[in-house]
């Protein structure tokens, strides 16, 4: 309308007045309702014409949507593991910490885990002790067969020198008990040599290689302990959390709420264009909006990035052929702009819905018809701020306030 309103004074109003200044003609004789479409012809033509032409420049190079949200993420509130709740220690709608504990799991299992590995290393330290006693007793045995060992070779070795010299005192048979008896002194030695080195050996890799299992397995059953209190992974505010004692929450199947972080950057703002305006939205454009949540309040923006890609020509690969004529109609892009005064935005609530527009701003040096296409700008920004003036009337009034 503030188009065709600006088209009409130059068209239609020169012409009415060259018909009734030059011609003479009157408004109810010579132009009436029947013949001003005769009459004003020249007028009512360029007008359209003059109308078309303008509303078309000014939705391209200034491009507008309505499709402007304030964006935020969430966290979910889940668990590690599946478990029955048993304790709750924050309630809805409240503000917490990083690291703050929200909720506890029934954790007699991993108590009892905790407590297994823990004795299992108790365990492990009283059969080191006892392997130290007993290496002292292999040590001792050693020590005992060694010494019977030399006690029998240095007999063996007294009678076998009688025995040479042909002394009748000694007999072969007694000198081949003797060397029987060193024979079995050595093995003696060999069998507590063996022993002592089983006892150190258990000692020294055996019980080591089992206090690493053990102290695996406490960490193990410790890491479980600790994920039956749920924390909040960021500072923020705890929405839709209905938790209480006994209810069963799961990774899977059971979320317990969600926490929504304080937001400590710049506002971000995603705003949805279609495709005929991708080569006029680009990063650096300056933009325009108003926010149904601050009516009457028109926010300068900065469009920071533009998504280079168009969500209807994705596809995921299946085991069949791609019919283009299936593929979806055609898709729009999204921009991300940021106030250029935060402050200005600030009391707006994250999620709430504006509207805008984007202006072409002509470069410098650039040539008459980029000039005349940044003026046209002032249209749009004229009917942005009219459509804030309307925006309480039309929501509460018009639409009934839904």
């Amino acid at each position: 309308m503030l188009e065709l309103t600006i088209c009409s004074l130059l068209t239609i109003l020169p012409d009415y007045l060259y018909r009734s200044r030059v011609q003479g003609k009157r408004i109810g004789h010579e132009i009436t309702l029947y013949s001003v479409w005769f009459e004003l012809r020249w007028g009512i033509t360029g007008c359209v014409l003059l109308t078309t032409t303008l509303i078309t420049v000014i939705f391209y190079y200034h491009p507008s949507t309505n499709q402007i949200v304030s964006v935020f993420r969430t966290v979910t509130i889940l668990p590690e593991n599946g478990g029955r709740v048993s304790e709750v220690l924050v309630s809805n709608n409240e503000r917490v910490e990083q690291g703050q504990v929200l909720f506890r799991l029934d954790d007699a299992e991993a108590r009892t885990a905790v407590a297994t590995a823990e004795a299992r290393l108790i365990e492990l330290d009283a059969a080191e002790t006892v392997a130290e006693a007993q290496l002292l007793a292999a040590q001792g045995t050693v020590d005992q067969a060694q010494g019977a060992l030399t006690e029998a070779e240095e007999e063996f070795a007294a009678q076998s020198a009688l025995l040479a010299r042909g002394s009748g005192a000694v007999s072969v048979r007694q000198v081949e008990e003797l060397e029987n008896a060193a024979d079995a002194a050595r093995g003696a030695v060999r069998a507590a040599a063996a022993s002592r080195d089983a006892v150190l050996a258990e000692i020294e890799e055996a019980i080591p290689a089992q206090r690493v299992t053990a102290e695996a397995s406490l960490a193990l059953a410790q890491v479980l302990l600790d994920q039956t209190e749920v924390v909040a992974g960021v500072t923020g505010r705890v929405e839709q959390f209905a938790l209480q004692v006994g209810d069963f929450v799961s990774p899977v199947l059971r979320p317990a709420g969600i926490l929504v972080p304080d937001s400590v950057e710049n506002r971000s703002f995603t705003a949805t264009y279609d495709q005929i305006s991708a080569g006029v939205v680009k990063t650096g454009a300056f933009a325009e909006m108003t926010c149904l949540a601050k009516p009457f309040a028109i926010i300068p923006m900065r469009v920071t990035d533009v998504q280079p890609d168009i969500p209807s020509g994705q596809f995921r690969p299946t085991d069949n052929l791609i019919d283009g004529t299936l593929q979806r109609a055609p898709g729009r892009f999204i921009a991300q702009m940021t106030p250029i005064w935060p402050e200005q935005v600030a009391d707006i609530p994250r999620g709430a819905n504006c509207f805008g527009n984007v202006y072409t701003v002509p470069p410098h040096g650039s040539g008459a018809f980029m000039h005349v296409v940044g003026t046209t700008g002032v249209v749009h920004a004229a009917g942005l701020r009219l459509r804030a003036l309307l925006l309480p009337v039309r929501t509460l009034v018009l639409t009934g306030g839904h």
